[in-house]
Order: structure tokens, then C-alpha cells, then sequence
């Protein structure tokens, strides 16, 4: 008999937390700035989508997926895009030191 415990599971079990996030229902247009979008316009934006993921049950979970994917775009587990690639590039620099 195939020894199955070595195979990942469901991959529903991978992404069902997404179901639980407090923007599950909301429009994506909050957390992704449209192209051109500079300034204070998007740094309001960025505010308000970040103010909906501080109160967000599976942050954590969120914020997980996309540094560990690399996430390139969109507000995920309160981080910008900018925000991600400072973060993973901090991590990087201290396991080079």
C-alpha cells in the first residue's frame, strides 16, 4: 500500500483561511492601487485597506502567504508591496551578517 502521509494535504486546507479575512467580501480595488495612483491619493487608500487588516481574524496567516510567496502587488496581511520587499530584503541582510 501508497504511504500517503508524506502528500500534502487538501489544497483547499492551503487557502481556506482566505474565507475568514475581514476583506473576504470586499471590493479588491481597495487593496491593489490602480495603475497611476500616486501620493496621498494612494497612501489613503493604502490606510484604509491596512485600518480593515488590522481587525482581520487570519492577519497573521495573510501576512505569511505573502511574504512567503513574494506577494508583488496589494495590501496582504497589512503590508504594502513596499513594505514586504523592505522587510524580506531586512531578513536577507541578517542572515548574510
Amino acid at each position: 500500500m501508497t504511504n500517503v502521509s508524506r502528500l500534502p494535504g487538501p489544497a483547499v486546507d492551503l487557502w481556506n483561511w482566505q474565507e475568514a479575512g475581514a476583506c473576504h467580501d470586499m471590493d479588491t480595488e481597495l487593496f491593489f492601487h490602480p495603475e497611476g495612483e500616486r501620493g496621498s491619493t494612494r497612501r489613503r487608500r493604502a490606510e484604509a485597506a491596512k485600518a480593515i487588516c488590522a481587525t482581520c481574524p487570519v492577519l497573521e496567516q495573510c501576512r505569511e502567504y505573502a511574504l512567503k510567496v513574494q506577494e508583488p502587488y496589494g495590501i496582504w496581511g497589512g503590508m504594502s508591496e513596499e513594505e514586504r520587499r523592505e522587510y524580506l530584503a531586512s531578513q536577507k541582510r541578517r542572515r548574510t551578517a
